[in-house]
């Protein structure tokens, strides 16, 4: 796939998202650093397609694609597509996803609360405490004790 001009368009960036990617958010205590509430976007996929993920950067016009080294067994080589600039993602991540939602319920719900967060971030006073309430809720959290809604064992043979 080197050297081939890919050219993406948003349902194949769509069926991406559903399948590996994510809306993240990091409350961060620490009154030294400047950033709050650090938001991020990011897409992981094998190095053999890495190719992908520089032109989810073009098409974005952002963000940053970082190897990603795995030690565990039976985990190959990855890289990342990552957007942490706060501008970028309310000026371009956000944007498209309000328009293009994913389709996948669980990353839908994570999108609208990932904007939702956006939007507080973006306010005067921050409410940490609702931020902090709206995060527990995403990646398969309740909406009502912000615990994981499955819980599993791993059975033994």
């Amino acid at each position: 796939m080197k050297g081939v001009n890919l050219v993406l368009d948003k349902n194949y960036i769509l069926g991406l998202v559903d399948g590996e990617g994510s809306f993240n958010v990091r409350v961060n205590p620490d009154k030294n650093r400047r950033a709050k509430v650090e938001l991020k976007f990011s897409l992981k996929l094998r190095h053999q397609d890495k190719e992908i993920l520089h032109e989810l950067q073009k098409f974005f016009g952002c963000g940053k694609v970082y190897i990603q080294r795995d030690k565990r067994e039976n985990h190959s080589l990855c890289y990342r597509f990552e957007v942490q600039n706060k501008k970028d993602i309310i000026d371009k991540i956000v944007p498209f996803f309000t328009e293009n939602p994913p389709l996948i319920p669980s990353r839908k719900t994570d999108f609208e609360l990932f904007k939702k967060i956006v939007g507080i971030s973006q306010e005067e006073t921050i409410n940490f405490e609702e931020i902090q309430i709206l995060k527990q809720q995403m990646h398969w959290g309740s909406l009502h004790t912000g615990k994981p809604s499955v819980q599993w064992k791993r059975q033994v043979a």
